[in-house]
């Protein structure tokens, strides 16, 4: 186990994403489902260059990801807006669960034929949905990245008074009149009370980054009954309930902060997780991906250079 310290911005450096050099738009069809992707490419291809499959948390789209791709340049990353959030329409077919997105990675994965060296990273539900995917296929992705994983069941720890309260609201927002419904769901106050709970820095460029963020992106849903599915699946999953059929190296990348996937929960899927290393970030919570972006992309370079492709 490793913990790394944050480094912090020269004062009054801004909080931007341009990764414009890199990305391009795609769309491809799964099950009859037209997904929208971005491709990242190296900065420059060398023989260490993997391919990254990135799987991104409940109501975000590839968005949220993208200040750890920029720390990603010598490998390709390609991540998807999940079915039924950001660009992406609702499923074509099935439910938004977590088999129903494991099935969607399945078919996404062979639609761009990407070979078993492809690296795959899922971040908070994105955790749950990537290790359901690579326990329920073995040798199909090498090796596998959890950052921000969900260990346990929502309900259990200092936040399942909070698990209790979300239940009770997307309920609420399922039985009134639709319109109702929608504006509650995407309503800015409910999505600003959540980013201040979840954000743990005190850099005021950052907060102003991690705000705008959640206000530009959390609501991009397609509509309340997946949003309801997938939010279900979301507090009713766990990478715990796999994690024994987890045969290939995982990383495991914390906050220590973090009341969500709290830490006793991160150590305690460390030890049933047969070949695994968990990495601590100090300081930060349950949005590594936004706040430090730096050490966690350290932790995967050095990962994959330890476990290189098959």
């Amino acid at each position: 186990m490793a913990f790394l310290k944050p480094r912090t911005a020269p004062a009054g450096t801004p909080v931007t994403v341009d990764l414009s050099a890199r990305a391009t738009e795609n769309t491809v069809d799964v099950d009859g489902t037209q997904v929208h992707y971005w491709d990242y490419a190296p900065l420059v291809w060398t023989a260490a260059t993997r391919t990254i499959v990135m799987v991104h948390g409940f109501r975000g789209d590839h968005h949220g990801l993208e200040r750890v791709v920029e720390l990603l340049p010598d490998h390709r990353v390609i991540m998807p807006d999940l079915p039924g959030f950001g660009s992406s329409p609702a499923f074509a077919h099935g439910e938004h669960s977590v088999a129903g997105y494991g099935a969607f990675l399945a078919g996404f994965l062979d639609s761009l034929a990407l070979g078993t060296g492809t690296v795959l990273l899922g971040h908070s539900f994105g955790s749950i949905v990537a290790a359901h995917f690579a326990a329920s296929h073995p040798h199909r992705v090498f090796p596998l990245v959890l950052v921000n994983p969900i260990a346990s069941p929502a309900l259990e720890g200092p936040k399942g008074i909070m698990t209790k309260l979300a239940i009770f609201y997307y309920w609420a927002a399922a039985r009134l009149p639709r319109p109702l419904g929608n504006a509650l769901l995407r309503s800015w106050l409910i999505v600003h009370v959540m980013s201040i709970t979840m954000a743990k820095t005190r850099d005021p460029r950052l907060l102003a980054f991690i705000h705008g963020q959640h206000h530009a992106y959390f609501s991009d849903f397609a509509d309340r009954d997946m949003l309801l599915e997938s939010f279900r699946a979301s507090v009713g999953g766990t990478v715990r309930e796999v994690a024994a059929q987890l045969t290939l190296p995982v990383l495991l990348i914390a906050g220590a902060e973090d009341e969500i996937a709290t830490l006793p929960t991160q150590h305690k899927l460390l030890g049933l997780l047969p070949d695994a290393e968990l990495v601590v970030i100090d300081d930060v919570g349950h949005l590594i991906h936004y706040e430090t972006p730096g050490p966690a992309a350290r932790a995967i370079n050095s990962f994959l250079e330890r476990h290189p492709a098959p």
